[in-house]
């Protein structure tokens, strides 16, 4: 999972559980501290700001404003918010978490790469595949 990948999940996760009643304070306490991270490199950039808020309500809608926005102000570069997203994610899933599941970084040209559990994948590059026999 890619850093921008890794922030924006952590933060549907995050919005999705953190209303619940069974969220423990450990994933409320980190949720937050993750929103109040990126509100702060998104201060005085209303927009950016306002899709923060809105995505929490609509994490699918607001999906595509957001990855926009962070991009936008390279929090995906940023160590403290990184270690903040796989907080909340540990706590989210634990069991992923521990198998070091949020910690894939790749950097280069990257042409069929799947990850995921469970993945039955056929890729083809350059042509047609051969027949098995």
């Amino acid at each position: 999972m890619d850093s921008l990948a890794l922030i924006l999940a952590a933060l549907a996760a995050g919005a999705a559980t953190g209303g619940q009643a069974i969220a423990g304070d450990a994933l409320k306490d980190s949720y937050a501290g993750l929103k109040a991270l990126i509100k702060r490199k998104f201060a005085g950039k209303p927009k950016a700001e306002m899709v923060l808020t809105e995505h929490e309500s609509n994490p699918k809608i607001w999906e595509a404003p957001l990855k926009e926005a962070l991009v936008q102000e390279h929090i995906d570069q940023d160590q403290q918010i990184m270690e903040a997203a796989q907080r909340v994610m540990q706590l989210v899933q634990p069991r992923q978490a521990a198998k070091g599941r949020y910690n894939v970084q790749i950097t280069g040209d990257v042409h069929g790469f799947a990850q995921g559990d469970g993945q039955n994948v056929t890729m083809h590059f350059g042509g047609e595949p051969k027949e098995k026999k």
